[in-house]
């Protein structure tokens, strides 16, 4: 027996958000991958590379759903923990990649982390600030963890600043985008709200203007796929 399709909406109320990505946990990167046109590893290539990981540094990736990301920064030898606030996430990126020795996963709450103050040498977050109903809490919660000195990456879905892109984006994201969903993913309706998220979210600048409120320092941020992303980093004041 399957249990009905669980989706969130603009109120962002935490246990329909992470009922709807357990829901969705099993199938969710190939998902991904087909909805984005394949820009997905594009976008996790960046995101790493922004990072910057090395061998001996401590790393939090939130909002890491099955793990893709975090497989990604545990390359360089860095101690990652992957964290994410849906248990079917964390149980999916158990069955997938627990055998890596460099990689924990942890249930985590982005606007209360299970972590001390200044434990991450680094913290990244993708595509995830935009489903919290706190989203400039967790960018404190984030600042806390991190050392002095330490940075921050966040991928976010953003707005395009060509008027002309930006009007195929909506139309892919509102006509085309429902159909392809409802072909490959078991929750349809998830990503209905995916386009309502996206469209609801602030530009980059209001973003850089929430990290820099929230205690990050040299904010900065640069355009992936024609703005249809943003790839915002900072540092924490020492």
């Amino acid at each position: 027996m399957t249990s009905e399709p669980n989706r969130a909406d603009l109120g962002k109320d935490p246990a329909r958000v992470s009922g709807m990505f357990d829901q969705v946990a099993a199938a969710y990167d190939r998902t991904n991958a087909v909805l984005s046109l394949g820009n997905d590893r594009f976008w996790r290539i960046a995101t790493t590379r922004a990072v910057a990981p090395r061998r001996g540094q401590r790393i939090l990736d939130l909002a890491a759903g099955t793990g893709a990301s975090s497989v990604s920064l545990a390359r360089s030898g860095a101690e990652v923990v992957a964290a994410d606030f849906s248990p079917g996430m964390i149980r999916e990126g158990r069955r997938r990649y627990g055998d890596i020795p460099n990689l924990t996963f942890v249930e985590a709450d982005a606007t209360a982390l299970p972590f001390g103050d200044a434990e991450f040498d680094a913290v990244t977050m993708s595509f995830g600030l935009r489903n919290v109903n706190e989203p400039k809490t967790a960018l404190r919660e984030l600042r806390r963890v991190t050392k002095p000195g330490g940075r921050i990456v966040v991928c976010e879905f953003s707005h395009p600043p060509s008027k002309l892109f930006g009007g195929l984006y909506r139309f892919y994201n509102g006509r085309v985008l429902p159909v392809v969903a409802r072909a490959v993913s078991s929750n349809a309706e998830a990503y209905d709200y995916l386009n309502e998220s996206i469209r609801d979210w602030p530009d980059q600048r209001t973003l850089s203007q929430w990290m820099r409120e929230a205690g990050w320092a040299d904010v900065a941020y640069r355009n992936l796929s024609l703005g249809i992303v943003a790839l915002h980093r900072g540092y924490a004041r020492a």
